[in-house]
């Protein structure tokens, strides 16, 4: 787990991170972009709504990769988030914003908002990784 400010500045170091986790152990570079896009956007939301643009609280971020996934959790102690609002706004709405769900929906295969956790949120992305068959192709 990484644990960074909630300022804007460290999204760079939480997309190589998440980068660099892919790379490292040769995830599709498609889903590698996806993840990161998603991480950053979620990210990006803890900052504005959990935490009101606070810079000086905390985002611990957990990246997890097995045979079939690529896992990121996401935890913050801000403001819990209402899962009905959840939504993002219409794509129909021209106008800059708010678009931030969409991609993280689209990116990921599981978005899952923990509501086990009593103060603040943990926000669970999964990814499955297509694993092709062949000794050459396989993941460790």
């Amino acid at each position: 787990m990484i644990t960074v400010p909630s300022h804007p500045k460290y999204l760079a170091l939480v997309r190589a991170v998440t980068v660099k986790m892919g790379v490292q152990n040769k995830v599709d570079g498609s889903i590698v972009q996806q993840m990161e896009q998603a991480v950053d956007e979620a990210c990006s939301n803890v900052i504005k709504h959990a935490y009101a643009g606070d810079p000086n609280k905390q985002i611990g971020v957990t990246l997890r990769l097995s045979r079939d996934a690529f896992e990121v959790i996401i935890e913050d102690s801000g403001r819990k988030a209402d899962l009905a609002s959840l939504k993002g706004r219409g794509l129909d709405e021209i106008r800059p914003g708010g678009l931030g769900v969409h991609f993280i929906k689209r990116a990921c295969d599981v978005v899952e908002l923990d509501e086990k956790k009593e103060e603040g949120n943990r926000l669970v992305l999964i990814k499955y990784l297509k694993v092709k068959r062949g000794n050459k192709d396989k993941r460790p």
